[in-house]
C-alpha cells in the first residue's frame, strides 16, 4: 500500500516499522546555550546573529533552567511597554518548564510530543537534569527520511532466508 504524497509515493508506515532511533541518536550536542544572568539584549542578539529561534539557558554545572525563546523576547517587548523598565535577565524571560525528553526517548514518542506541544525543540536531559542535547522537527524530519530512503534488506541478504533453508535440510524425515 502506498500514499501520494506531492509527486511521488512512499510506502505507508507501519509504526511498527519506525526506526528504533532515540533522542540520544538523533540529537545535537553542540549546542549555544545561555547563561541565566545574561542581559535580555544580549542574548537577543545571540539568537538573531546564529539564525535561531531559542536556546536552552544552563546553569555553571550543566543544569537545564529552561528556554530562552523568541517568544521570551515578546514578553520582555510587553513587559517593557507595560512596565517601563523590566528586569532584563534571561532568567526572569524563559520557560523554566518546559517539556523535555530523556536520551532513551524513541522517535514516534518524539513526534507525537511535537504534534501534542507547542514547541520547535526538546531539550534532552539526564536522569540528573543535566542538558545532553536537542531534538527539533528538522532533526525527527531527517530521522525519518533516512529510514525511508535506507535500502530494504531482502529476506535473504538479511540471513533470515538462509537460516530457513538449513533449518528445513536439517529436518530428518
Amino acid at each position: 500500500m502506498t500514499k501520494t504524497i506531492g509527486t511521488g509515493t512512499l510506502p505507508a508506515m507501519d509504526p511498527s516499522s519506525m526506526p528504533g532511533m532515540t533522542a540520544r541518536e538523533m540529537m545535537v550536542r553542540n549546542l549555544i546555550t545561555l547563561d541565566p544572568n545574561m542581559d535580555a539584549l544580549e542574548a537577543l542578539d545571540i539568537l538573531l546573529s546564529n539564525r535561531i529561534s531559542g536556546a536552552p539557558v544552563v546553569d555553571q554545572d550543566g543544569m537545564f533552567l529552561g528556554v530562552f525563546s523568541e517568544k521570551s523576547c515578546m514578553q520582555f517587548v510587553v513587559s517593557l511597554a507595560y512596565d517601563g523598565m523590566p528586569s532584563t535577565d534571561v532568567q526572569s524571560l524563559i520557560d523554566a518548564d518546559p517539556p523535555t525528553i530523556g536520551e532513551e526517548t524513541d522517535l514516534l514518542t518524539i513526534a507525537q510530543a511535537f504534534l501534542t506541544q507547542s514547541c520547535r525543540r526538546l531539550p534532552v536531559l539526564d536522569q540528573a537534569g543535566k542538558l545532553r542535547g536537542q531534538v527539533s522537527r528538522r532533526d525527527v524530519m531527517r530521522a525519518v527520511r533516512s529510514h525511508l530512503k535506507a535500502p530494504r534488506k531482502s529476506a535473504a541478504a538479511s540471513g533470515l532466508f538462509f537460516s530457513a533453508i538449513l533449518s528445513s535440510s536439517e529436518r530428518r524425515f
